[in-house]
């Protein structure tokens, strides 16, 4: 029975297990809201929904919040972008954080 309990709190740990990792933008679908990423050899696709936090990075390390609309107008111009990275936080297998580097203002 110990052994029972025991092995289920380790599957109660890994279920809410939150995981950041950097990754590659492969590509974004506008219409579906969907976000394509490479980690390593792997491409996975994530939904984009609105309870996203998103943080930008300035050229010395401060981190500021940003909008959704920020993310997505970044992703949808990405193909053009020499930096395609975000560092992505997922927890049971959704994006609930994205972090990216500000680029230059205009």
């Amino acid at each position: 029975m110990r052994k029972l309990l025991m092995a289920f709190a380790a599957m109660l740990f890994m279920a809410g297990l939150v995981v950041a990792t950097d990754v590659t933008v492969v590509k974004y679908d506008k219409d579906k809201k969907e976000l394509t990423v490479k980690d390593g050899d792997k491409e996975t696709t994530y939904k984009i929904t609105d309870k996203i936090k998103v943080s930008k990075t300035d050229k010395d390390g401060n981190a500021t919040e940003a909008k959704i609309e920020d993310l997505t107008k970044r992703l949808e111009n990405i193909e053009k972008s020499k930096n395609k990275k975000l560092d992505i936080t997922l927890k049971d297998g959704e994006i609930t954080e994205v972090k990216y580097r500000g680029g230059k203002k205009n």
